[in-house]
């Protein structure tokens, strides 16, 4: 399904929404106001295992999932566990697992599990519900930059090649811990830094790629989104994988959905276009916010790479 399908099916559908929906179908969740400022943030999401270790898995996808309330700039308080699986296939002991790595993230968030939900599929697939609060004032939409705004990219790119490559037995658990580390750094001081830093907009980077999320922070407006290929930050031994065939079907995919909505200025190889379009699992925060208030980021203390600038435009992504 492309960025937009899901959205344009929804919309279709709603007849008459709640004047208390403040944001519906569209950005990293939903918010519904409940009095004055005070509003919840919901959203949900499931993914199939990127690494072979069940405990880390259960981590990886509890931080994939608390990634939209952060990148709405909200603060995420429970969670409901969905889990896929065949009993036939998987020991109940998998299963505590997941469900004690994704525990363990609920804990350093300050969240509570407050139950769950499962279902039999021949695929294991686990994820999470989630709500939380957030302030109306302080709400980061995903459109909103201005011209003149910088970019900036909080983890580094690569990781839906690296865990397809470790699916493939092409790597190691090991070889991979790189990609693992940072799948499992949440998003929360990011969020913060963003915030305090005033940002003008933002979502998080997963299924949709750099580019695919990039899009939906510029479509249907009057900026461009100018990216400079160099600066992007890249996880290692991505390029090797990339060239061993190691490409996730989603990049792809991607890649065609953005055809016609991105102008490529420098030269850039199969290798790269797949690259900017590679699915993260529990990637960084895509921040736009002023020049002169980038060093107010900077000094946080959150990993940040400069990867371009805003200009007036017609909602296109240009690469140079």
């Amino acid at each position: 399904m492309g960025p937009s399908d899901l959205e344009k099916i929804i919309s279709s559908i709603i007849q008459s929404p709640d004047d208390s929906v403040i944001i519906g179908p569209g950005d990293d969740a939903g918010v519904y106001l409940l009095q004055d400022s005070q509003a919840i943030v919901e959203t949900v999401d499931i993914i199939t295992p990127v690494v072979n270790d069940p405990f880390t898995f259960g981590s990886i996808s509890a931080v994939n999932s608390l990634s939209d309330i952060y990148a709405m700039g909200g603060r995420p308080l429970t969670a409901m566990a969905l889990i896929g699986f065949s009993p036939c296939d998987f020991e109940l002991s998998i299963i505590k697992e997941i469900l004690k790595g994704a525990i363990d993230i609920l804990d350093k968030a300050g969240m509570f599990l407050m139950g769950g939900h499962s279902f039999e599929d021949p695929e294991l697939k686990f994820g999470l519900s989630v709500t939380g609060t957030i302030e109306r004032n302080k709400i980061l939409h995903q459109k909103g930059s201005n011209p003149g705004d910088i970019i900036i990219l909080t983890k580094p790119i690569g990781i839906g090649i690296l865990t397809t490559a470790l699916k493939g037995g092409k790597l190691s658990e090991k070889d991979i811990q790189e990609a693992v580390e940072w799948m499992l750094r949440l998003n929360d001081t990011a969020a913060q830094a963003a915030i305090e830093s005033g940002a003008t907009s933002a979502t998080d980077v997963t299924g949709f790629g750099l580019l695919g999320h990039a899009y939906n922070m510029v479509r249907d407006s009057s900026v461009n989104f100018v990216i400079n290929q160099k600066d992007i930050p890249v996880l290692s031994r991505t390029r090797d994988m990339i060239d061993a065939g190691m490409v996730p079907e989603g990049a792809y995919n991607n890649l065609r959905f953005l055809e016609g909505k991105i102008e490529i200025i420098t030269k850039l190889s199969e290798e790269d276009r797949l690259l900017l379009t590679d699915p993260q699992t529990s990637g960084g925060l895509l921040i736009t916010l002023p020049e002169d208030r980038v060093n107010v980021f900077s000094n946080s203390g959150v990993p940040s790479y400069i990867i371009g600038r805003v200009e007036s435009g017609n909602g296109k992504i240009k690469i140079v």
